[in-house]
């Protein structure tokens, strides 16, 4: 099992031995990677030292000369590779040979590189130092995350099947990069809008007997797909984008789907951990039950479509689930409307009024006190009540504005229910068999 990372190196003229610090891996500059490669201190023997279109002794002199011939002195200078190994799992001698293979794959001859395989752990692992600027032609190396996972990693994991170690293979293992907010609403475990794609899915390999069934099915949620592109693509109801097939997870590539379509056992539902909501967060305790209206009506049904309340329905429709990673926050609006009894715009606006008047006032109290020790207490208090008076003039402009997007998801949810309810009764009207009872 080969572990890989790539590291930029930015900083040519700082020749400090950074990396040679045990608490820190990350290089700063070329000369600190290149000497971090061919430590011998951590390598033992030279033999498991390599170099490529360089002398190990002068790499890093080589390497410069090359960007000055090609006019190319700025920018990144080179890139540092760590393959590491489980412990146990290979020898000095393998571990090297599969790092010498790698650079000479994945470079192509193109880029001088010098290469160590350091034992001074108990994990062996190779260094991969290259050349930004091609020694052939001149043309700086190109790094992504895309590239590394479709070449580096790649080409790794390869070589490790073919020297019969073991591969890191995970969910993700295949995919590219994700924005930011996404991958980290993944990682704490809170649902995306991919999250609704793959439900609607797992509902429809659950309904279906064969792929046309599949497919047919996704379509009476109002889903578009187009399986003559390269990569298969499919759109949900109410979005401009297509999102491919395979960015959704390795169980949901229109193979997977198959597969899973004709072994229903292996069938394993996509569940997010949604946080349930009890009904009497929403609403004051002290105050007698009554029908709610307006905004409050309004808020109350999208978390009753979002599944946060009690009678929750079977599956709510896309245009609703799409935003459930926004929960949290329409679970807060509901409270501040319900907790200052607001139900239609005019009152939200009117109480937003007052809450500027109060920001203003305390604005004025503010400059009026003394910057003095003795009154730092009351320059504390007077900050903390407009930061609280802030936060909630700044919530009532997010629920004037989220209100209308509620009012249309809850609009397209009830659409989106009418057809899909109509479809599938045109679906069984098909189905019945024609029986002629005439003699």
């Amino acid at each position: 099992m080969a572990y890989t990372s790539v590291i930029p190196v930015r900083r040519l003229d700082r020749a400090v031995k950074y990396v040679m610090n045990k608490e820190k891996t990350t290089a700063v500059s070329l000369q600190d990677a290149l000497d971090y490669a061919a430590n011998r201190d951590k390598t033992e023997q030279s033999c498991f030292e390599s170099s490529y279109a360089c002398t190990l002794e002068t790499a890093f002199a080589d390497m410069r000369q090359t960007k000055e011939q090609w006019h190319k002195p700025g920018g990144v200078q080179g890139y540092h590779l760590v393959q590491s190994f489980a412990a146990g799992e290979v020898t000095p001698e393998l571990a090297h040979q599969i790092a010498k293979e790698l650079a000479d794959r994945v470079l192509g001859g193109q880029y001088e590189y010098v290469i160590g395989t350091h034992l001074n752990t108990g994990h062996i692992h190779s260094h991969i130092v290259w050349n930004s600027v091609s020694c052939v032609d001149g043309k700086k190396y190109r790094s992504n995350y895309k590239s590394y996972v479709k070449e580096i990693r790649a080409v790794s994991d390869e070589l490790c099947r073919k020297y019969k170690l073991s591969v890191i293979d995970t969910e993700n293992s295949n995919h590219v990069a994700k924005p930011y907010a996404e991958w980290l609403a993944e990682k704490n475990g809170q649902p995306t809008w991919r999250t609704a794609i793959r439900q609607d899915v797992d509902d429809a390999i659950q309904q279906s007997l064969t792929w046309r069934q599949f497919l047919t099915a996704l379509e009476g949620k109002g889903y578009e797909i187009n399986l003559t592109r390269k990569y298969p693509v499919l759109r949900p109801p109410g979005k401009e984008r297509f999102a491919r097939f395979k960015t959704l997870g390795k169980r949901y590539t229109p193979e997977a789907i198959q597969t899973r379509i004709l072994y229903p056992r292996t069938y394993r539902p996509y569940v997010e951990n949604t946080p349930v909501v009890q009904h009497s967060r929403l609403r004051s305790e002290k105050k007698p039950r009554r029908k709610l209206t307006g905004l409050r009506a309004l808020y109350y049904r999208y978390l009753y479509e979002l599944g946060a309340l009690p009678r929750k329905p079977r599956r709510s429709s896309y245009a609703v689930r799409q935003d459930a990673y926004k929960l949290d926050q329409r679970i807060r609006q509901m409270e501040f409307l319900s907790k200052n009894n607001i139900d239609t715009l005019e009152q939200l606006e009117t109480h937003r009024q007052a809450l500027q008047t109060e920001i203003r006032q305390l604005l004025t109290k503010r400059k009026q006190l003394p910057k003095t020790d003795d009154v730092q207490s009351q320059h504390e208090s007077v900050n903390t009540a407009l930061r609280q008076l802030r936060q909630e003039e700044r919530l009532c402009r997010k629920i004037a504005e989220h209100s209308l997007e509620v009012q249309q998801h809850l609009t397209e949810a009830r659409r989106d229910r009418a057809e899909q309810q109509q479809h599938e009764q045109e679906h069984e009207r098909d189905r019945r068999p024609n029986i002629d009872l005439t003699l």
